[in-house]
């Protein structure tokens, strides 16, 4: 097994959740936590009819899904389990899902399409099958491929995070340093 991976998960990019009645959802996300309605997309062939809605802004908004099934006797069934899914951000999807599948990891028939939201996407199956035996162990997780304004913003913001931590850890590693050249120095006067 490669452990190289020649991409990079940036983020979350979206959780969807189901229920049989979206507006009961939309009474809780929108209504009462205050998230941002966006558009709907309503789809016979994946039996859906979701509102996305939004929280946040720019680089770092978060899509959230409110999905009810159109027919709750077919499938997929889009409000069971009521977390439906969670959708990351991928710097390069066509080459993760390339070298993931490669690695054993089961993918949802369909492939590569657009998305809801107007992204590539890919959905990683929930369970495991004998070809491809590594799975997301019971969650349905779609792979989304990051615009590149939000790829420059993720990694910026990566890059100033590994240096503060590298600067805390310099400044941390000096004041303790000076701390115990202190305390050594004390124990120094009082014998």
């Amino acid at each position: 097994m490669s452990t190289v991976r020649p991409f990079s998960i940036l983020g979350i990019q979206q959780i969807a959740v189901g229920g049989a009645d979206k507006q009961k959802l939309r009474s809780f996300w929108v209504d009462l936590l205050g998230l941002e309605y966006r558009s709907t997309f309503v789809s016979e062939s994946e039996n859906v009819d979701e509102d996305i809605c939004q929280m946040g802004s720019g680089a770092f908004a978060v899509e959230v899904d409110l999905m009810q099934p159109l027919d709750p006797e077919k499938r997929p069934r889009v409000d069971n389990p009521a977390l439906n899914h969670v959708g990351l951000w991928v710097d390069n999807l066509a080459v993760a899902v390339d070298w993931l599948s490669a690695q054993g990891l089961r993918f949802t028939p369909g492939g590569i399409r657009k998305g809801a939201g107007g992204h590539d996407v890919c959905f990683v199956h929930p369970k495991g099958s004998d070809e491809f035996p590594r799975s997301a162990e019971g969650v349905l997780v779609e792979l989304v491929q990051a615009p590149q304004a939000v790829i420059d913003c993720l990694q910026s913001v990566g890059r100033r995070r590994l240096i503060l931590s590298c600067y805390l850890d310099v400044s941390s590693a000096r004041s303790i340093q000076s701390s115990l050249e202190s305390s050594a120095s004390a124990k120094s006067v009082a014998l």
